[in-house]
């Protein structure tokens, strides 16, 4: 038989879709992703990018203070690792991400910890393949599998992640370890100037690190960025290394000119890449509408429909402007609603 409706990816957006799901009585399944070294590489392991980040200060309900013993009656056994890593100050994403998913869990989703590498969507009841070989056939499918962000690729990048290398200025650029410090943003798009600005408000000064001698930004993002005391934009310029230790995470960057072979030092207690991201939505090619950067597209306004009728899609793999673990949520909300809606007037 059929399943009402599977549901692929795990962050916010998925682990929402799943909790109205099953109170809707629609027996969700959640195909969460597969463990693999290449998942833990590119960053798309089980429970999404809000698992890889340190403290969750900007997710309502969840003001500081010490949740060890909430975490010790919400989660089962096998998950009271996380109390003692707890820093009880509030709510980290990996903790935020197994609460969401053990309140989908218990109202009765199904989670199988396997990728979804291919799908019909030519034919109803849709199919889908898992990369362990599992076959599953669906009446509505829910596409929550996120974007991750791009990064710069240094093996120092990859050591200081959550300890001074971030890829979201609003999700981290508050937290006490970048206030009244020099922070570093790469890039030269709008998205990176925006960053930049709004670190200014924490941060001593911004630097601005841009390969090119002139950004990419609008002309009005750009001027914005020039015309901001606190920025600092290091034209031609590209990091080369990031530099730290393990007492203090990141401690500055070493650049290196893009028109000859000189290097220098930054003093920075943070680096923020904004250097894009990559929606994870390779298995969909030619199999749903998308857009010039392979994000999926929203067909109906104010609804999450895609191109195909009874495939919805949450979170980041259709949002490339807000890119917030509560945003996400929201959608994962209004897929599971639009599912739910449709399969009632289609009487499935």
């Amino acid at each position: 038989m059929p399943e009402h409706v599977v549901i692929v990816g795990s962050g916010p957006a998925g682990w929402t879709a799943a909790i109205y799901a099953a109170r809707a009585s629609l027996k969700p399944v959640v195909f969460e992703g597969a463990i693999t070294e290449e998942n833990r590489l590119q960053g798309t392991l089980p429970l999404g990018q809000l698992a890889m980040t340190t403290e969750v200060e900007n997710y309502p309900g969840f003001p500081a203070g010490d949740l060890s013993e909430f975490f010790r009656t919400a989660l089962p056994a096998e998950h009271h690792w996380m109390i003692d890593l707890h820093q009880k100050e509030g709510c980290s994403g990996p903790e935020l991400m197994h609460l969401m998913r053990q309140q989908a869990v218990n109202f009765g989703t199904q989670i199988v910890t396997d990728d979804i590498v291919d799908v019909d969507f030519d034919s109803h009841p849709f199919k889908l393949k898992s990369l362990g070989g599992q076959e599953v056939e669906a009446h509505s499918v829910i596409i929550a599998t996120g974007a991750r962000a791009n990064y710069l690729g240094l093996p120092s990048e990859e050591k200081y992640k959550n300890n001074g290398v971030s890829a979201c200025a609003v999700c981290d650029g508050a937290l006490p370890r970048f206030r009244d410090k020099p922070l570093v943003v790469v890039g030269g798009g709008d998205s990176a100037v925006e960053e930049a600005d709004f670190l200014t408000k924490f941060a001593s000064t911004v630097h601005l690190v841009h390969r090119r001698d002139e950004l990419r930004a609008s002309k009005i993002m750009s001027q914005r960025a020039i015309d901001n005391p606190k920025i600092t934009i290091e034209w031609n310029s590209q990091v080369d290394e990031v530099l730290g230790n393990d007492t203090d995470g990141v401690t500055g960057v070493r650049l290196k000119s893009s028109v000859d072979d000189s290097t220098r030092e930054l003093d920075a207690s943070g680096a923020f890449m904004a250097i894009g991201h990559t929606p994870n939505t390779t298995f969909l090619e030619g199999k749903l509408e998308m857009t010039a950067k392979k994000y999926l597209k929203w067909t109906v306004p104010f609804r999450t429909n895609t191109s195909v009728e009874g495939v919805f899609a949450a979170g980041d793999v259709a949002d490339d402007y807000y890119r917030q673990a509560i945003t996400a949520a929201g959608t994962g909300c209004m897929s599971a609603l639009d599912a739910e809606r449709w399969l009632g007037a289609k009487g499935l």
